[in-house]
């Protein structure tokens, strides 16, 4: 089955094209803003214009906006080709990561950049389940419930230097890495925000 992921939670741009398991051809590029530009070019860019049997996307929690670009992109290409929209979370997708890069048998906290200074934060056991539910919390709250000596994601290196120990792993989501959490159980293709996004619409709706 031809698998075409997206993943616009982060700094980071990235799509890819699996053949089964084995990715095809990809983009990847840490580009901050502009994801909405960016992303179309790059899906266009695929073999056949990256058309597949399924659509992966990062559904967070991440950038409000970069959510929202990739799962309306998904959602679109999703309709226009007739085929299943999947989500998955991008903390899943970097723990995962971190596991294998260190070891499968080590649990792993992950804490990337979120709005307003705070880190969106989540532990996984060693087996890749998460041990509690993604939260927004401010740097001092997240070095009190952080435990696990492997820390990954783009807030890695500042929580461990305020823990005082552990390894910290630097990363951001990538499509590429989708393998990796192809054994788990697909989320809806709908915004993870965690905290609620800070424009809200006219009459508080």
């Amino acid at each position: 089955m031809r698998r075409l992921v997206i993943d616009t939670a982060s700094r980071a741009c990235s799509v890819a094209l699996f053949e089964g398991l084995e990715c095809v051809a990809a983009f990847h590029d840490v580009i901050g803003r502009g994801h909405a530009e960016r992303l179309v070019p790059m899906i266009a860019q695929l073999p056949d214009r990256g058309l597949s049997d399924c659509i992966s996307v990062n559904v967070g929690p991440g950038s409000f906006t970069g959510i929202r670009v990739g799962i309306s992109a998904a959602k679109a290409l999703a309709l226009a080709w007739n085929v299943p929209c999947e989500g998955y979370s991008s903390l899943a997708l970097l723990a995962a990561f971190a596991r294998d890069k260190v070891g499968a048998d080590n649990p792993v906290d992950v804490a990337i950049q979120g709005g307003h200074g705070e880190y969106y934060f989540q532990p996984f056991d060693p087996h890749g389940n998460a041990l509690q539910s993604a939260q927004s919390l401010e740097p001092e709250a997240a070095v009190q419930i952080s435990k696990a000596d492997i820390v990954v994601g783009d807030a890695a290196d500042a929580l461990v230097d305020m823990k005082g120990h552990g390894t910290a792993i630097d990363a951001l989501p990538d499509a590429r890495r989708w393998p990796l959490i192809a054994g788990v159980a697909p989320l809806a293709a709908t915004a993870a925000y965690v905290r609620p996004p800070d424009a809200k619409l006219p009459g508080g709706r």
